[in-house]
């Protein structure tokens, strides 16, 4: 008895998923159900162009060297007595 009644609400559930996905909101294909309610036509197919390439010269980045005077070391982003 479990069984049919889970086949019964099995069946139920994909009927009632397949009748209220082609009926697009209540507006027809094409149409679209707007934020207040009322039916209203979808746009066109949406595009979007791909962003121009853009080729620079190759850029040389040379650390600084760090220069601490006699009695310092560089630790900790600046330079400390031992």
């Amino acid at each position: 008895m479990k069984y049919l009644f889970a086949a019964a609400m099995l069946a139920s559930a994909v009927v009632g998923f397949s009748e209220a996905a082609s009926a697009a909101q209540g507006c027809g294909p094409g149409w679209y159900r707007g934020a207040y309610g009322g039916c209203r036509p979808m746009r066109g197919a949406v595009v979007v162009r791909p962003a121009p390439v853009v080729v620079a010269p190759p850029v040389v980045v040379v650390p600084r060297a760090r220069a601490c005077p006699y009695g310092f070391r560089w630790y900790a982003g600046r330079c400390r007595p031992f």
